[in-house]
């Protein structure tokens, strides 16, 4: 099975191609310890320190192609993750072919893998799978991934019902476009997918699964490593304004409580975008800069802002 295609969003969120980033040795040696040990990372951090951002700089690193992107909420189920089944469809199909149809629909038509199901695919390379934010998983799901991650195969049970009669069906994958052949409706990875699982600690997991996994804290990004992130989207646009937008920033964060990396993003693009461009200026222009600043690097708890 070939490989899928580069992701754009990795350019959205790394920045171009090309763009040094220095990862810390800690990140370096728990990823290449989860390939050797096909284990998953459970990267935790407060919101904004670029958790998700590690999947798609592994998968733009390894070139492992398009970042197979599962975001977990309250009802999320295994089975959501795997495959869906458009029962109705497929029985409105039936009924509606004609006993002179020469090309009957396959059962494959109706049934699209999800993100989890997708990585799992027989890929001469591992895909790499983001689950994100799974604290707001159900207390089931945790358990459930456990076997699946041990296995590394599944089954979609309406193809295996009808392998008598469709020994093969082609599906539709979570990539766009993406189709893959199912054989006995048995899925079993080749490569098993390299996944990346965002927490934010606001729960705790079953022990049984957090042996499973290698954690990994992401700490607050100190000034070199936001210059890194700014100079990766922007370049030099922002040339001496830089360094003071940075140091605005940090302290504006130790004063809230922290603040997202893409904070400082949004105000870097109100400099670079020329409508704003007296961020270094003095008197009136300072002070509707500070305001604007006071609006854009809002607390993340929703609490009320501090003057900037």
């Amino acid at each position: 099975m070939p490989q899928p295609p580069d992701d754009d969003e990795a350019d959205r969120r790394l920045g171009p191609p090309g763009v040094v980033r220095h990862p810390r040795p800690e990140e370096v040696r728990l990823v290449n310890a989860a390939l050797l040990l096909r284990r998953p990372l459970l990267v935790t951090g407060r919101p904004g320190v670029g958790k998700s951002g590690l999947a798609y700089r592994i998968a733009r690193e390894l070139r492992l192609g398009r970042v197979l992107h599962w975001a977990v909420t309250s009802r999320t189920t295994l089975t959501s993750g795997l495959f869906e089944y458009d029962a109705i469809g497929r029985a409105q199909a039936l009924q509606g072919q004609s006993e002179a149809s020469a090309v009957p629909t396959g059962t494959g038509d109706f049934v699209q893998l999800g993100p989890l199901g997708s990585a799992l695919l027989p890929y001469r390379l591992p895909r790499v799978l983001l689950i994100d934010e799974i604290d707001k998983c159900d207390v089931d799901l945790p358990n459930d991934l456990l076997t699946l991650f041990e296995d590394g195969y599944y089954e979609i049970p309406p193809l295996v019902r009808v392998k008598p009669q469709e020994p093969t069906a082609v599906v539709h994958t979570a990539d766009p476009e993406g189709v893959a052949e199912i054989a006995a409706g048995v899925v079993r990875c080749h490569a098993f997918p390299v996944i990346v699982m965002t927490s934010n600690g606001e729960r705790e997991f079953p022990e049984a699964f957090m042996r499973r996994c290698l954690r990994f804290d992401i700490p607050d990004p100190d000034a070199s490593a936001l210059g890194e992130l700014v100079a990766a989207h922007f370049g030099d646009c922002l040339g001496p304004r830089q360094e003071r937008l940075i140091r605005d920033f940090l302290r504006r964060s130790d004063r809230v409580g922290g603040l997202a990396a893409d904070q400082l993003l949004n105000a870097a693009h109100l400099v670079t975008s020329g409508h704003y461009a007296h961020v270094a200026g003095e008197g009136a222009e300072e002070d509707e800069w500070a305001e604007l600043l006071e609006a854009v690097w809002h607390p993340l708890g929703g609490e009320g802002a501090e003057p900037a």
